[in-house]
């Protein structure tokens, strides 16, 4: 379990802002569109019968790529450039 998710479960009031906050968020036309978007290349790719299982769309390379790779880019989804900067 990530250090995030275990704040998480220990802190309701954190849990529920960060749920409003990821809901506004979510509802947003620019976000709603690259989910529209990637829903159908899912679609599209399980209908073609590729085996796209473990996988998520990746916007940014616009293929299919890791969801371990997708999601740990840095930024909002972005792809990351160059070495990570160090805290």
């Amino acid at each position: 379990m990530g250090r995030s998710t275990d704040y998480y479960r220990k802190n309701a009031k954190a849990r529920k802002k960060k749920a409003a906050t990821d809901k506004k968020i979510n509802a947003r036309p620019a976000q709603v569109k690259k989910r529209v978007e990637s829903n159908k290349k899912v679609r599209q790719a399980k209908k073609a019968g590729k085996n796209i299982r473990g996988k998520d769309y990746d916007h940014a390379t616009n293929r299919f790529v890791s969801r371990k790779t997708n999601r740990g880019r840095a930024g909002e989804g972005g792809r990351k450039k160059g070495p990570r900067k160090k805290k």
